[in-house]
Order: C-alpha cells, then sequence, then structure tokens
C-alpha cells in the first residue's frame, strides 16, 4: 500500500466497517512506519480491473505480530483473496522474525474465524466491548509459529 491507495482503500474500508472505519490519518501513520529500515508495519492492496478489491497490514515488535486490518470487498468474499493476504501478512510476520501473530476478531465474524483457524490460529481470550459502536466483544487468536504457516504456499496472480 502507499499513499495513493490510501482514498480507494478508505471507500472500501467505510463500505465494510461504517461504524468503526478507519480514517485517512489512521492510514498515513501505518504507512510512515512501513517503509525504509526501522520499518514495523507492511500494508499490502489487491487489486482488480484495476481497482482495489482487498487490503490487509501487520505490525510488528519485539518478535510478536499483531495483525492489524484484513479486508475483502464484499463481490470476492469466498473467492480465497483473504486467504491470499492473510499468507502475505504471515510472510511479512517472518521477514520481521516474529515468533508469534496475535489478532482480534468480532465475536460474530464466523467467516473471519474459519479462515485464521485454517492458518493455525487459535483463540485464547476475549476482550468485552472492544469494537465500538455496538459495544461487541473481540475473540484475541494467536498463531505460535507464522513460518510453519506459510511454508509450501505460493502466491499466484
Amino acid at each position: 500500500m502507499r499513499w495513493w491507495d490510501i482514498d480507494p482503500v478508505l471507500e472500501l474500508e467505510k463500505e465494510l466497517f461504517p461504524e468503526d472505519a478507519w480514517s485517512r490519518g489512521m492510514f498515513w501513520s501505518e504507512l510512515a512506519h512501513s517503509r525504509g529500515p526501522e520499518a514495523t508495519r507492511r500494508y499490502l492492496v489487491a487489486e482488480a480491473e484495476g481497482r482495489i478489491v482487498g487490503y490487509a497490514g501487520l505490525v510488528a515488535s519485539g518478535g510478536q505480530g499483531d495483525v492489524q486490518t484484513i479486508a475483502v470487498a464484499r463481490a470476492l468474499w469466498g473467492s480465497g483473496l483473504g486467504a491470499r493476504l492473510l499468507t502475505e501478512l504471515l510472510r511479512a510476520a517472518t521477514a520481521f522474525e516474529c515468533t508469534e501473530v496475535m489478532l482480534e476478531c468480532r465475536v460474530d465474524n464466523i467467516r473471519a474465524q474459519k479462515l485464521y483457524e485454517r492458518f493455525g490460529f487459535a483463540p485464547i481470550g476475549v476482550r468485552r466491548g472492544y469494537y465500538q459502536p455496538g459495544n461487541v466483544d473481540a475473540l484475541v487468536m494467536r498463531l505460535s509459529d507464522p513460518s510453519a504457516s506459510v511454508q509450501g504456499t505460493e502466491i499466484h496472480g
């Protein structure tokens, strides 16, 4: 993801997460830490027919990765794009030398939970009222060895 991707990413963000969409400033802040030798973040976009149809981001710190976001346009749900984005985030976590990766997922987002479980993430707790508004709990999930989760996987365009 680059700065020129922020506006189309924001459109998708607002469509998919209308109540708790990230702001332009939040994306700018994340991208500011994604380049150069001191980078601690990896953000990427997926494009189809010249438009952004998905994006994802990861933060790495002290051997731990944290999936910040994964989003796929509704028209592509079930297409495998979410798995491809997650694979790339786990490759980034491996490059950052993360020994574990964490994420939060809405407790009512079963589809996303099943994706994470396929990659080896396991539930380790709940954060009460994490998603606002609506006071929806977050399921906290952890993957103990991100490098093992992506071995032998290949991304094809």
